[in-house]
């Protein structure tokens, strides 16, 4: 198979403004099933950071909400105090005026990856830091268990990959405990959702047909690098946003193609928000989440200001465990049309820009500690397996 050439104009594929801007290779997207990997591509991709501060999209409006909360100040702020280490790697901490603070699981987790030695390096690795997790749609449900946790119903309509019991009152106990999922590898046991993605002349909706979740540095030094603490929430993206998303626009879809291809169509829909992909281009849209974290929470009360996204090469003073940069690269099954599409979070306007994607972060606690301290810390290539010859 060869290259997916993207594009190589450095432009803003992602909702949200702009405040970093990195060039990312080796965003081949999974095509064709579970069992299945394409193989490394070679892009040259400009990902735009969405905004990581407050108006989390989904919140805008709930009691509380309205603006950043301050962390409560005994909510997790050192490890002294925590709570005895929790040997099956599940927080247990309950919710402090909507901030989460981490526990004793995070401090065994953490004890255990400081404490990691490498594995030894085959020959032939690339030095891309990532490691992945290749996906396939799981179900749909009109739930959000971060922003609405135990209420059925209340959201706009999501599609769900990995953890397939995912639903209104999924716990990080929940996570651990039903561990099926469309993902490969089996270990991740997260629960990453969009919004549906429906055709506007059928309103039939149009589910992924490939999902890649990268966790991957986007810095130039991976010093001081932390894994993903088991338990995060966070959310990239705004639910909430409605403008237009027309040819060259930040936060739009694109095409994707193997080979030379047009980015923004050959075409577009009768209201320009949309691509109509030419060849054997579909269409695809990136994603990406905050690499640095206060180290203190799980979840915030708007779900980003427990995170945020790194700056020079290095986390500030407010957030500054650097964690892998999750993104996630999506393919739908769809060329494009002249009467376009519609999220489920933007009927309306029926645009591209409240995309947004939610992840629920739970692992086997030694892969993903295993996978960080190989891959990213390392500064190494890795699939959903390990090195990647």
């Amino acid at each position: 198979m060869g290259e997916l050439t993207v594009s190589n104009r450095k432009r803003g594929v992602l909702a949200g403004a702009a405040v970093a801007v990195v060039v990312v290779a080796a965003l081949a997207v999974y095509l064709s099933g579970a069992g299945a990997d394409p193989g490394p591509a070679t892009t040259d991709v400009a990902l735009t950071s969405p905004d990581g501060g407050a108006g989390a999209g989904d919140t805008a409006g709930l009691p509380g909400a309205s603006a950043p909360a301050s962390a409560p100040a005994s909510a997790g702020g050192s490890s002294t105090g925590l709570a005895p280490a929790a040997g099956d790697g599940v927080p247990k901490a309950a919710a402090v005026g909507g901030w989460i603070p981490v526990d004793g699981a995070w401090k065994a987790q953490a004890d255990a990856y400081k404490s990691l030695a490498a594995d030894p390096v085959p020959a032939g690795v690339g030095n891309l830091p990532e490691f992945r997790a290749d996906c396939q749609y799981s179900h749909s449900l009109a739930d959000d268990p971060i922003v609405f946790p135990g209420l059925p119903g209340a959201s706009h309509m999501h599609s769900f990959v990995g953890n397939k019991a995912a639903a209104a009152a999924t716990t990080p106990a929940d996570l651990m405990k039903f561990t099926a999922t469309s993902c490969k590898p089996v270990q991740d046991h997260s629960a990453y959702w969009v919004p549906t993605l429906y055709d506007a002349a059928t309103n039939k909706p149009v589910e992924t047909t490939g999902f890649r979740v990268y966790y991957r540095s986007l810095m130039n030094t991976s010093t001081g690098q932390m894994p993903m603490p088991n338990g995060l929430r966070m959310i990239s993206g705004d639910a909430k946003k409605q403008q237009p998303t027309p040819r060259g626009a930040s936060g739009q879809f694109y095409c994707a193609f193997y080979g030379p291809g047009d980015l923004d169509g050959i075409a577009r829909s009768s209201n320009g928000n949309w691509p109509i992909c030419g060849g054997t281009a579909t269409l695809h849209f990136m994603l990406q989440f905050p690499d640095c974290w206060d180290g203190k929470h799980l979840d915030s009360p708007n779900h980003k200001d427990h995170v945020t996204y790194g700056a020079g090469n290095a986390c500030p003073a407010s957030h500054p465990v650097k964690i892998p940069a999750i993104t996630f690269d999506i393919q739908y099954g769809a060329k494009g049309t002249t009467d376009g599409y519609y999220l489920s979070s933007g009927k309306e306007l029926r645009s591209a820009s409240s995309m947004h994607g939610d992840a629920f972060v739970m692992w086997d606690v030694t892969t993903m500690n295993k996978r960080t301290r190989n891959c990213v810390q390392q500064r190494r290539t890795c699939d959903n397996y390990g090195y990647q010859k």
